[in-house]
């Protein structure tokens, strides 16, 4: 739906488009402006995320009862596109409340849920999730690390990479083979003191520069039992679960950058003087704005479509095929949107002077984490087989 105007199949409530209009002041008060340099120092911007968590925009993924907003997927995913309309990085920190909680929150026991939620829907930790590995990214079945029962817990040796929120984190969601006959995957929560635990490195990216993107390193760390996620041996459904909700996240980042970059796109192209006239004047960039105009609102729609449906109450047979192509389709479209709002700029959008350059090194990713492209388009044709 776009929210600016126009009339749409179904209704956000008002106070769902409130607190929208909150996420948005904070961006572009606060965010857009500490944007450019958040990019080049590479520092995590721990400002905004006491500014996020202290106007309870960090409580958004969690129920009420745990000190979250419990309003749900597409009020949490809006706000991240707010927020990434002014800079993909600072959209991270909130996706990562999500994907670093949530198997806590689909599968974890009363105790883990008790203990952990609240503090990380009050802002005072960050959590992260560590499943990728340097030769297990999107096959996770060629997983090595490993954890092995001890008396009263487990003990877990490997290795993890590009995971976000490395050495922010204070909590890690981490997947290790208990069962290697079978391959079994456990999904364990450790906390970033554990003896053993520590951060092997860190990725020097295109994109999202103010995000850290490391690789934890596990080394005979010993967790209780009670840090374990789930069933023994049932982590990969715990993981994949997790994705099918948390690609939306991603799709939210991409409908966010798309959206920012059109608009300087816009603004630019009203302000630009050719040939005595503003260059909006121009049929060739009438025609590019308004591609990326409609593209980002197709993405967009298509997008709050698979939210609404992950915020029923009994999950939808079809959900992953829906958070599948919003995934695909937003990706897609705001990395074409990104290099066409270079392009409208001129050499003023492949300079740091405009956000845009900018805005197409951090699209990049959103084709590639949370499933790259090529996976999410092997799920949807799964679901084609299936007749769903």
């Amino acid at each position: 739906m776009t929210v600016a105007g126009g009339l749409a199949p179904y209704e956000i409530p008002e106070e769902l488009l409130e607190f929208q209009g909150l996420v948005r002041q904070l961006a572009q008060e606060r965010i857009v402006p500490r944007a450019p340099e958040i990019d080049r120092t590479a520092e995590y911007p721990w400002d905004i995320r006491k500014l996020l968590a202290e106007n309870d925009v960090l409580g958004l993924p969690f129920e009420e009862r745990y000190g979250g907003t419990g309003t749900g997927t597409l009020m949490l995913q809006m706000a991240v596109e707010e927020i990434a309309k002014a800079d993909a990085s600072c959209a991270l920190i909130l996706m990562l409340q999500e994907l670093g909680s949530l198997p806590i929150q689909l599968a974890g026991s009363d105790e883990l849920k008790e203990k952990w939620l609240p503090r990380f829907a009050s802002g005072e930790l960050a959590p992260a999730f560590a499943l990728s590995e340097p030769d297990a990214g999107s096959d996770p079945a060629a997983m090595r690390t490993t954890a092995r029962k001890e008396q009263g817990g487990w003990v877990i040796n490997g290795a993890k990479n590009w995971i976000s929120n490395a050495g922010v984190a204070d909590t890690y969601v981490v997947f290790a083979v208990t069962d290697p006959e079978r391959h079994r995957i456990t999904a364990f929560l450790v906390e970033k003191d554990r003896e053993g635990f520590s951060i092997g490195g860190y990725e020097h990216k295109l994109g999202i520069h103010g995000s850290p993107t490391g690789s934890p390193v596990l080394q005979d760390v010993f967790v209780p039992d009670e840090n374990v996620i789930g069933t023994v041996g049932k982590g990969l459904s715990v993981a994949l679960a997790t994705l099918e909700r948390t690609r939306l996240g991603a799709a939210a980042q991409a409908v966010g950058i798309a959206q920012g970059a059109t608009d300087v796109a816009v603004r630019y192209a009203g302000e630009r003087q050719a040939f005595g006239q503003p260059i909006n004047q121009l049929q060739g960039l009438q025609f590019k704005l308004a591609d990326m105009e409609t593209g980002t609102a197709a993405a967009r729609e298509l997008l709050y479509k698979a939210c609404a449906m992950a915020d029923r109450a009994e999950r939808p047979a079809d959900l992953g095929k829906w958070t599948s192509m919003a995934k695909l389709f937003a990706s897609d479209n705001a990395m074409k949107v990104a290099v066409e709002a270079v392009q409208v700029l001129g050499g003023y959008g492949y300079v740091q002077d405009y956000p845009v350059e900018r805005m197409m090194r951090d699209a990049k990713i959103t084709q590639i984490y949370e499933g790259t492209n090529e996976i999410q388009r092997v799920v949807i044709a799964r679901h084609l087989q299936q007749g769903l």
